[in-house]
């Protein structure tokens, strides 16, 4: 059951992904599912790059993916301490699959 998530995203204007010229839908998505999980007591916490640099120095996992790939490796998205996801948010079958290691059922959607 995953109890605590950590983003670490590229520089942008928001979290949301509603802004700008080209709309990720599976950021928004990611997004809703991580406001849920808060909802339901996971502790997230997301970091900005362009916002939050001290946050990606602190972390010696997120400095090493930094320096050995430069900032293509973003978003690195940590579950529980693991780096579950890199380089992109997750799509819409790896979000069930969080949700099911969240609350250890199927999800039908």
């Amino acid at each position: 059951m995953i109890t605590h998530i950590q983003v670490y995203d590229p520089p942008m204007c928001c979290s949301t992904g509603i802004c700008g010229t080209s709309i990720d839908p599976d950021l928004i998505n990611f997004a809703a599912m991580l406001a849920q999980f808060t909802q339901r007591s996971v502790k997230v916490e997301r970091f900005n790059l362009g916002q939050q640099a001290m946050a990606f120095a602190q972390n010696a996992a997120v400095q090493e993916k930094l320096r050995a790939e430069g900032t293509e490796c973003l978003p690195l998205i940590f579950c529980d301490g693991s780096l579950r996801l890199q380089g992109r948010y997750p799509t819409q079958e790896e979000r069930r699959e969080w949700v099911r290691d969240f609350t250890g059922k199927e999800v039908s959607q």
